[in-house]
């Protein structure tokens, strides 16, 4: 079967706080609640978590990479990946943060295909990231 992939989500922004900071609120199960869902992650390579997605209940996630602090990176569901890379800015953080693999010819265990729901997504990670922002900012 040909698999046609959909391009992963990238969300880039300068951020007005220490990379320690940011790495914090990324990397702790406190710091994630406070800006995406809760969760009880913790950033060693191999944990499983859930990540309490609301009305789609809890989301099974595993660690798989982390660099700190400028790398964790975690499965989130049968799907996807979600990549966080921190870089140091003159005392700012620049973030980037990835939601990778999207296929066209796949739906999510809610049977919605990947294109419609990476369209969504897209629009939900922009105000996602806006929170962090404020979170770290404040």
């Amino acid at each position: 079967m040909n698999h046609k992939t959909l391009p992963d989500i990238r969300k880039t922004q300068l951020l007005n706080a220490s990379i320690g900071k940011v790495w914090d609120a990324v990397s702790t199960a406190e710091g994630l609640s406070a800006w995406f869902m809760p969760n009880d992650m913790k950033a060693e390579v191999g944990y499983e978590f859930k990540l309490q997605a609301g009305p789609w209940g809890a989301s099974p996630c595993k660690v798989v990479e982390v660099d700190p602090p400028n790398k964790l990176s975690f499965t989130w569901d049968k799907d996807w990946t979600i990549t966080i890379e921190l870089a140091d800015r003159d005392g700012k953080t620049e973030l980037t943060l990835i939601h990778s693999g999207w296929n066209a010819d796949e739906q999510t265990k809610f049977g919605e295909a990947h294109s419609v729901v990476r369209d969504r997504m897209d629009n939900g990670w922009t105000v996602i990231v806006q929170k962090l922002a404020a979170y770290v900012e404040a």
